[in-house]
């Protein structure tokens, strides 16, 4: 799980980033505002890769996904890409978790072997 979903959380950074310089174009918006709240939300992305195994991760996860989508508020675009990107969490938390599984299955069976 953490491979898949460290994977998604990096994508998003470059997205948060490319979606703060989008930003910068509206002018009622300060550089300070826009740069300032893409920075915390692509750090958390990235702080995020390490704690998704630990608990509460996945829901921190959810709420940055909630959060870009939000954030269509003023990026429109990002209404879209909000809403991929939490269909990717939601993949590879859940697909993530199911390939674990089948390790520690296959672990077991090697052990017993």
């Amino acid at each position: 799980m953490r491979i898949l979903c460290s994977s998604t959380l990096l994508a998003e950074f470059f997205v948060i980033g490319f979606a703060g310089l989008v930003a910068m174009k509206d002018p009622g918006l300060s550089a300070t505002v826009v740069w300032t709240v893409s920075g915390i939300a692509m750090l958390l992305s990235v702080l995020l890769c390490g704690m998704v195994t630990r608990p509460g991760g996945v829901q921190l996860g959810w709420a940055l996904q909630i959060a870009l989508i939000i954030s269509g508020f003023f990026v429109p675009v990002m209404f879209f890409l909000g809403a991929c990107f939490a269909g990717l969490w939601w993949a590879s938390v859940h697909f993530g978790r199911k390939v674990d599984e089948a390790k520690a299955r296959w672990a077991a069976q090697a052990e017993q072997a």
